[in-house]
């Protein structure tokens, strides 16, 4: 098995696009990237921790190439945007993958390139090595899937991951 943990926006969204996809084992929401242990999510929302949003994703390699789910990830949050996605605005929701090699790291890092050509604006997605990932609250964990009637995981949410399992279909189950 292998682990990334990338952030775009609200993890639910990532974390929703993410769900479904062959290979994956498991999707977590949580928190990187910034210097505060074990943060709340009122932590995170208070600007002052440092933490992304982001998701743990472990998957099998031999069934799923990381290129696919940087393809996925790349369709689920614009890239382009600093420190927000949509009305989602703060340092907590920036654009950020964090990697555990160095061969994840180019993996990435071609990525980014490979989405700069969609894009109009300048990707401003970062890279940082992995240093802790801290686990969200349990009610953020699967969130998407018990609250698809919550207004926002309808009006957010549910458009992204559509987008996603459209554009890379023979990526899920």
């Amino acid at each position: 098995m292998d682990e990334i943990i990338l952030g775009g926006g609200c993890f639910w969204c990532i974390e929703g696009g993410m769900k479904g996809l062959r290979g994956i084992m498991e999707v977590k929401s949580g928190y990187s990237g910034g210097d505060v242990p074990n943060p709340s999510y009122e932590q995170i929302c208070g600007k002052k921790t440092g933490h992304a949003e982001v998701v743990k994703i472990t998957f099998d390699p031999d069934v799923l190439r990381l290129q696919d789910i940087m393809d996925v990830f790349f369709t689920l949050h614009d890239p382009t945007q600093i420190d927000r996605q949509g009305n989602d605005i703060g340092p907590q929701y920036r654009s950020c993958i964090f990697y555990g090699n160095e061969n994840q790291r180019k993996i990435a890092q071609d990525a980014i390139e490979k989405a700069a050509e969609l894009y109009e604006n300048e990707i401003v997605t970062k890279l940082e090595k992995i240093d802790i990932f801290w686990p969200a609250e349990d009610y953020h964990q699967d969130y998407f899937k018990r609250n698809p009637n919550q207004p926002y995981c309808m009006f957010s949410v549910a458009p992204k991951v559509a987008k996603a399992r459209k554009k890379h279909s023979i990526l899920y189950e």
